[in-house]
């Protein structure tokens, strides 16, 4: 009954399955542990936010390159401010304003961008306070370089001159005369007038839309697996019957499907079945 198994096609088909079933589990599994992953990340995101509240800051050349563990750090740098620019467009306990942005020059040479703060309305110099003279000592939390189109990072150019759109070195070397750090620093204590802007958590570290896709994929491919094994068994199950059809003189013999007692199109006819298996036909009825 089941000797058709062993056939070229049916040697297919298993294969296939075989090679389906695991490489579905396996990409199933996969995207299990990225969502577990990105859980993980988040966690460790929320306790490094609690812990540098209380960790005492530690000097810039300590932190960097910024990474998942060091963004969010207490940082502290020594220099003097430079440029001043605006950073339009961004919120605040949902009201929309804009950052302080200045440019400390440190003594290597190159400069640490540090928002001093934060104010409401539309991007306006003659809101933004001065920034101190003289050598000045900052103390904030580092963050990594900003990437346009996330994290709510405007994507839009044509900025009027003195503004930029994201906090990255890329941006701001257009901008400023001198290298620039491939990180920045928000201040703990916003300058006079400001509020102070909270670290952002590190990219890729929260329950966004990517981690609840990695499970949603998960269960698409479970189910791809058991859908593979419910269609392997649903092709078996129809063989099965068509040979035990067959045998009962049911359909043709010659894998065709059709009902013994119809020809090709359908009209029915006297045919009789002898035990040697030769029909003698008559001719059709009306």
């Amino acid at each position: 009954m089941y000797r058709f198994l062993l056939t070229p096609r049916w040697w297919g088909i298993n294969v296939f399955v075989l090679l389906a079933i695991p490489f579905c589990i396996f990409m199933g599994s996969w995207q299990l542990s990225r969502f577990e992953d990105r859980v993980q990340d988040h966690r460790d995101a929320g306790e490094q936010a609690t812990a540098a509240k209380t960790d005492p800051a530690r000097p810039l050349a300590e932190l960097l390159p910024v990474d998942k563990k060091t963004s969010g750090k207490q940082t502290t740098a020594k220099g003097r401010y430079g440029k001043q620019l605006l950073v339009p467009d961004r919120e605040l306990d949902d009201k929309r304003g804009f950052y302080v942005l200045t440019l400390l020059r440190t003594d290597d040479g190159r400069a640490l961008p540090v928002v001093r703060g934060w104010l409401p309305g539309d991007a306006d110099p003659a809101k933004a306070p001065a920034a101190p003279a003289g050598e000045v000592t900052v103390t904030g939390a580092l963050q990594a370089s900003e990437t346009p189109g996330s994290n709510g990072v405007p994507a839009a150019g044509g900025l009027p001159s003195g503004q930029t759109g994201a906090i990255s070195s890329a941006a701001l070397v257009n901008l400023v005369p001198y290298d620039v750090y491939d990180a920045w620093v928000t201040l703990a204590k916003a300058d006079a007038g400001m509020k102070a802007v909270p670290a952002a958590a590190p990219a890729d570290t929260g329950l966004d839309l990517k981690a609840f896709q990695n499970l949603g994929y998960t269960g698409e491919w479970f189910v791809f697996a058991g859908f593979v094994v419910f269609m392997w068994f649903r092709l078996i199950r129809r063989e099965v019957e068509f040979a035990q059809d067959a045998e009962l003189g049911l359909v043709e013999g010659d894998g065709e499907g059709a009902p013994a007692g119809q020809d090709g199109d359908g009209e029915g006819s006297d045919t009789v079945v002898t035990a040697d298996s030769t029909k003698v036909s008559a001719s059709p009825t009306a």
